[in-house]
Parts: C-alpha cells; sequence; structure tokens
C-alpha cells in the first residue's frame, strides 16, 4: 500500500520535512536489522483524535528495546508528547503511527557499542490493512511452510524489525499460493500467530488464543480483545493450538493495531465455519469499534485525546 505522506516527521527531537527524514547508508540498522519499532492507530471521534492504548504502545517499545540492550535517549513523556504533536502538526483525523528506535551511523560490525541510537516518528492516513471489505467477508489464508523463531533464538516478544523478515517470507509465500496472509507454527508445530497478527479461534462459544510461549508478539490488541471478551462473558483461554483445531474452529479471526479485527474465511482452502464473519467475531468487533464512538466509557483509560 503506497504512502499517503504527510507533512512532517518528528526526528530526534525535531520536526522535518517528510522527504527531509534519511539516514546514512552505513548505518548499523540497515546492515543489521538492529531496529525496535511500535505499530499503534488514531481514531477519529466525534470529540477529537483518539490514540488507541498509547502508553501501552510507548511501554512495549521500551520493553522491547531494553531485551536489546538499547537505551532510547528519550522518556516515555517524551515519545508520547512526540507523537499527539506530530499528529496535531500534520493536521490529521485519524492515522497510523509508527514510532521507531534504531541503531544509526558511527561505525560498522556486530558489536553494536557507541553506535549513536537514532528515534523518528512517523503518522500518515492508512486503511484497512487486509482489504476494505475484509472485516466484514473474512479473507483466505494459508498455514506457512516458514515457522516461528524457536525459543532461545530470537527474542519474539520483542517488536523488532528483523524478526520481520520471517514475516516477509510468511506473506510472500501466501501471495504467491493465492492467499492473502499466512499463518505460522511454532518450531514445535503449534500455532502461533499471522505474519503481522495475533490470532484467535471460536470453539463451542470459547475463544482459544496461542500464550506468549508459541512465539508470539505480546499484541496489544490482542490483549484488549482478551479484556472485551471476559467484559462480554465470553470465555478466553490461553493455550497450545494444534494445526488441525484451525480446520474445525467455528471462526478464526487475526488481531492487530494494523488488522484490527480480521475474520479468516477459509484456511488452507479449508471453509471455516460458515465461510464468512461469524457471530462471535461480530460481536467483538462492535464492542471494539464502540470504543470510538460518542458516549463510550473509557474506563480502562485506553484513549488518549489528541485536542
Amino acid at each position: 500500500m503506497p504512502f499517503n505522506k504527510t507533512e512532517k516527521i518528528w526526528f530526534n527531537g525535531e520536526m522535518v520535512n517528510w522527504d527531509d527524514a534519511k539516514i546514512h547508508v552505513l548505518s548499523h540498522v540497515i546492515h543489521y536489522g538492529s531496529a525496535l519499532f511500535e505499530g499503534a492507530r488514531c481514531y477519529k471521534t466525534k470529540r477529537a483524535p483518539a490514540i488507541f492504548r498509547l502508553k501501552e504502545h510507548t511501554n512495549r517499545l521500551f520493553d522491547s528495546c531494553k531485551i536489546y540492550r538499547i537505551d532510547i535517549p528519550f522518556t516515555k513523556e517524551e515519545i508520547n508528547k512526540a507523537i499527539i504533536d506530530l499528529i496535531k502538526i500534520n493536521k490529521l483525523d485519524e492515522c497510523y503511527i509508527r514510532p521507531v528506535v534504531f541503531r544509526g551511523y558511527e561505525n560498522l560490525g556486530v558489536d553494536p557499542t557507541g553506535v549513536p541510537i537514532d528515534v523518528a516518528i512517523a503518522v500518515w492516513p492508512w486503511g484497512k490493512y487486509l482489504g476494505p471489505e475484509a472485516l466484514e467477508k473474512g479473507v483466505p489464508v494459508c498455514v506457512s511452510s516458514w515457522r516461528r523463531n524457536a525459543p532461545g533464538t530470537m527474542p519474539d516478544m520483542a517488536k523488532a524489525s528483523a524478526n520481520y523478515m520471517n514475516s516477509q517470507l510468511i506473506k510472500l509465500e501466501a501471495i504467491n499460493h493465492g492467499y492473502v496472509e499466512g499463518i505460522a507454527l511454532d518450531v514445535f508445530g503449534h500455532v502461533s500467530e499471522g505474519s503481522g497478527e495475533n490470532i484467535f479461534i471460536v470453539r463451542d462459544g470459547t475463544l482459544i488464543t496461542p500464550p506468549f510461549g508459541a512465539s508470539i508478539l505480546p499484541g496489544i490488541i490482542r490483549n484488549t480483545i482478551i479484556h472485551i471478551a471476559t467484559d462480554m462473558n465470553i470465555k478466553v483461554i490461553e493455550e497450545q493450538i494444534p494445526r488441525e483445531a484451525l480446520y474445525i474452529a467455528d471462526e478464526v479471526f487475526f488481531t492487530g493495531s494494523a488488522a484490527e479485527i480480521t475474520p479468516i474465511s477459509s484456511i488452507d482452502g479449508i471453509k471455516v465455519g460458515e465461510g464468512k464473519r461469524g457471530p462471535v467475531t461480530t460481536a467483538l468487533q462492535k464492542a471494539f469499534f464502540s470504543i470510538f464512538e460518542e458516549g463510550y466509557e473509557d474506563k480502562y483509560n485506553w484513549l488518549t485525546y489528541v485536542e
């Protein structure tokens, strides 16, 4: 999906023009993938633009950097203020938000000691990640031949750019075979996640989702759905899911800041349920999007208004 350029990008504490936010070709991040990032959304509401779970996204960014021994040269409060200011200066009612922390330009080698840490934040309009009709009709997906990282290799709890080389293989394989997205298994053959989404299955009215030990990213929308479902008295279980459980599930859906709540219509050519959005997915979608409607009581303090 091509960019809808905005005017400014926040780069190391300064607002710079979109086309001027550049780095050197010998920056450490280009050669070794040494970047951690976030993806969040700002939604249009009648009161004002509202960033969804800003604090949680920033906390996860700092957690990701901690795992990789990166000290962000800005505080969480400074990052949050920069995001709010950036949305204001670009005059956006709704947008996607991408903060990225990376090792920059100083010297080159696997050892990153002494390499400066750069931070950039961009915001831009971005539509439905898996297509405009995906939220209603669902998407056809396949189980990928590519596995997620084994424990003790790459930390999947960090939202690291390098992890998404694996995601690209999953996505490209799926597209090459005529699917919209792929589902990855973990090294033990259990269901893990999509190329950039967490996954839930519905079986006999119960929601089941893989645990952190299945090489998944601790998704913020995943956590949101667990909260919403619990409030709706829908039982939620976090447990290992065998591949074959996907084929006999009543419903299956992806979650993510980009994907939001996207139903899956078929897996490996096998129809999921009725082959369209099911009743549990529909109810969860309705509850999720009602967060941004007038009259919503923000009891979890999930919304940060840009006023």
